[in-house]
């Protein structure tokens, strides 16, 4: 290769690298006019406005919790049922909480799991709800290994202390309204349906 053909081919080079550095010293930027879109984006004003509002006003106010029933157990056991909800796919799911009121930590939660011995474990499984107009039971539902589709753990409650439960159940017809929530140790509870 001839002196003056190498000469070009570097030179070539050169500039092509010399474009490059060009491009991306361009797509780089680094002043003040590159600044990120979001900064200079107006609609972020608003949210920042927002976020501002919010945090002038205080905390986010919490939703009230509706009481469906509250029964009374053993030992200052307390249980407050808060919803009972039709779900998409023809079940019916009811939420609560059980709070130890008492002043010794609660044991006999063992009850609560009903008559059967499963995967489990502890748990709310042995609770049931009667569709008294309809008369019928209905059972805690299971996944296919057998565990409850319900509130599990459950072997202490402290003194003082609230734990949240739930249990899905097969959904009664949409004509029931309401249905009597019964879970061993507490009185029974009459719950209205919602959904």
């Amino acid at each position: 290769m001839s002196t003056r053909h190498s000469a070009k081919v570097r030179g070539g080079a050169a500039a092509a690298v010399a474009v490059l550095l060009a491009i991306t010293a361009v797509g780089c930027g680094g002043g003040d006019d590159n600044k990120p879109k979001a900064a200079q984006d107006p609609s972020s004003k608003p949210q920042g406005d927002a976020t501002k509002a919010q945090a002038s006003s205080g905390s986010p106010k919490p939703t009230p919790t509706e009481v469906l029933a509250t029964v009374n157990g053993e030992a200052g056991m307390t249980l407050t049922i808060n919803k009972a909800a039709r779900d998409a796919g023809g079940f019916l799911t009811v939420e609560g909480q059980l709070k130890n009121s008492g002043t010794a930590p609660y044991v006999n939660t063992a009850p609560w799991r009903g008559n059967e011995l499963n995967s489990s474990g502890v748990s709310v499984a042995g609770v049931t709800l009667v569709d008294k107009a309809g008369k019928k039971r209905y059972y805690v539902l299971r996944d296919t290994d057998g565990r409850c589709l319900c509130t599990t753990g459950l072997a202490i409650i402290e003194a003082g202390q609230s734990v949240p439960f739930f249990a899905q159940f097969p959904a009664p017809p949409t004509n029931t309204a309401e249905v009597d929530f019964s879970l061993p140790t507490f009185a029974t509870a009459t719950i209205k349906i919602s959904g």
